[in-house]
């Protein structure tokens, strides 16, 4: 009779029984950690693998699902559209960051795509923290969520970066903090809050920037391990100054004179993922991150790695140890979430806002296709030659990440066709070493494009902010002049990785080709909440 009424009691009540289990992950997460880590390539896992501890990017990969075939599967992959793809499962088309900078046509001016004059900044000085998500125009998931919930969720989006830190947050997050390199402090602006949380100023006043700035960045291991990496002396590299050989004595580079420490020097080293991570934490246990009825967001952008790309190629020692140390980072972070809140009940996602491409140069003296494409030659050129066919005049407003933006004003007064205008320059600029393919803003409006580079191209372009000519350079190629290469739709610009890890991920690899914008339909699927209509990603049914 005993073992007839337990039966029927598991059987009336088997939720409340089941609820009870500590092993049984809840039904929804309540803690979803999005980690993008600027210009992380694919094959960067599988390269330092072996030097990684057990408990970072092994315990993910080990321990989660792998997507091996990612990317961000559009043109001009610069970090403002790889963050807004990502937050909000659209493509730049739609969500409207066709590059980090464009010109906007009815105001003249030139656009950085998180500025807002409208706002103030809060804990920093006057400049540093004027930004705001105005820009987008899709909502992100996490703005969905919260709307589903009453706004009861918290959203929190951390980076040093304040591309990253605006736009992964989406437009209703509670707070985004990015890094002031003036005063080393975080900080945010007037969109989010009128004043810093208290937790933020005790952070700040610990002056950990300082601490870290005081270091002998020395490499984690002998530097003679680092064979995965070219010889720490190399041709490819510009270095800090001329400084392009470890050590690196931080406190001296960093010293302008006394009491007074140039900040900024920490977002290129590894020590700008520690703080970052360091800061991660206060804010889960300060603003009790993962606690709460509803599921909260913790958006954290690791972008030593993205800065570091400006003067280090992508197979320096430099690089290879800013891994091996955020390595480290991620294994103090994951132990952190796993102790105070459960891995059970947290989902993570791990991904990358673009690849880092090589160096042309290595490139070529290794005998490969590559080069440099010098565009303020290219745009000196286009314009002799259109002053020559149509008089004289200022035809070419603003060039920026491969786009050309003309003088609409002056050709309409001019009583030329603009369709015809931009097929003109598109068939000039065809002619350039280094430059694959060209597509007219009048090709990409009246055509759809289904596959090729062409279908990428297309996803890149907004009708109110992008070019009136798109290029696209040849593999190998990068703008003569500029840091990075971004604006490619090769797939060594565009392979990512993207690891799911704890709640309900099993351990398994996915091989079929996933795009970036599939991330989050995937999670608007595991919190049951409606997807917004701008989102032009497809669930990831493999995580069911």
């Amino acid at each position: 009779m005993r073992f007839y009424l337990i039966i029927c009691f598991l059987l009336i009540f088997p939720v409340d029984i089941f609820s009870q289990n500590p092993s049984v992950p809840p039904e929804k997460p309540k803690l979803i950690i999005g980690i993008v880590i600027s210009e992380m390539r694919y094959d960067y896992i599988n390269r330092y693998w072996d030097k990684f501890s057990e408990g970072g990017f092994k315990r993910l990969v080990n321990g989660g699902t792998y997507c091996k075939n990612t990317h961000h599967d559009y043109l001009i992959s610069e970090p403002g559209e790889g963050f807004a793809s990502i937050a909000t499962g659209a493509y730049p088309d739609v969500h409207g960051i066709v590059s980090d900078y464009w010109y906007d046509r009815l105001r003249d001016k030139v656009s950085f795509c998180i500025s807002d004059d409208n706002v103030n900044t809060v804990g920093g000085p006057y400049e540093a923290g004027k930004y705001s998500p105005k820009a987008l125009m899709s909502s992100s998931l996490s703005d969905q969520a919260r709307v589903a919930a009453q706004f009861k969720p918290r959203v929190i989006s951390i980076s040093l970066d304040p591309r990253a830190a605006v736009l992964s947050g989406g437009r209703s997050a509670n707070a985004a903090y990015w890094f002031d390199s003036e005063k080393g402090n975080w900080i945010t602006s007037s969109y989010y809050l009128d004043s810093l949380p208290s937790w933020v100023n005790d952070f700040n006043a610990k002056n950990f920037p300082e601490l870290y700035l005081q270091r002998l960045w020395e490499p984690v291991n002998p530097l003679e391990t680092y064979t995965e990496s070219m010889p720490d002396d190399n041709k490819y590299e510009s270095g800090f100054s001329g400084k392009k050989t470890f050590p690196y004595d931080l406190n001296k580079m960093s010293l302008i004179k006394k009491n007074q420490r140039n900040y900024d020097l920490l977002r290129y080293t590894p020590y700008g993922n520690s703080l970052t991570k360091d800061f991660a934490i206060a804010s889960i246990v300060n603003e009790g991150l993962g606690t709460g009825a509803s599921t909260d967001w913790l958006q954290l952008g690791f972008s030593a790695s993205g800065y570091m790309g400006s003067k280090f190629s992508s197979a320096s020692v430099e690089i290879e140890d800013t891994y091996l140390r955020l390595d480290k980072d991620l294994e103090h972070f994951l132990n952190f979430v796993d102790q105070q809140i459960g891995m059970k009940n947290v989902l993570i996602y791990l991904t990358s806002d673009n690849a880092m491409a090589d160096d042309p140069a290595f490139l070529t003296d290794q005998g490969m296709p590559s080069g440099y494409f010098n565009y303020n030659s290219a745009m000196s050129l286009l314009g002799t030659y259109l002053n020559l066919i149509y008089g004289k005049g200022d035809w070419v407003k603003f060039y920026y990440a491969q786009q050309i933006y003309l003088n609409r004003d002056l050709i309409e007064n001019s009583k030329l066709s603009l369709s015809e205008f931009q097929s003109v320059v598109a068939a000039f600029m065809i002619q350039f070493e280094g430059v694959s393919n060209t597509l007219t803003a009048t090709n990409l409006m009246t055509n759809n494009y289904t596959r090729g580079f062409f279908e990428k191209i297309q996803k890149s372009y907004n009708q109110k902010r992008s070019g009136d000519v798109l290029l696209h350079l040849s593999p190998g190629w990068t703008e003569k002049g500029v840091e990075k290469q971004y604006a490619s739709a090769f797939r060594y610009d565009t392979h990512v990785p993207l690891i799911w890890y704890g709640w309900k991920i099993g351990r398994s690899s996915i091989f079929r080709p996933v795009s970036v914008t599939d991330i989050m339909p995937t999670i608007a699927v595991f919190l049951d909440i409606p997807r917004s209509g701008s989102i032009e990603g497809n669930l990831i049914k493999e995580l069911f």
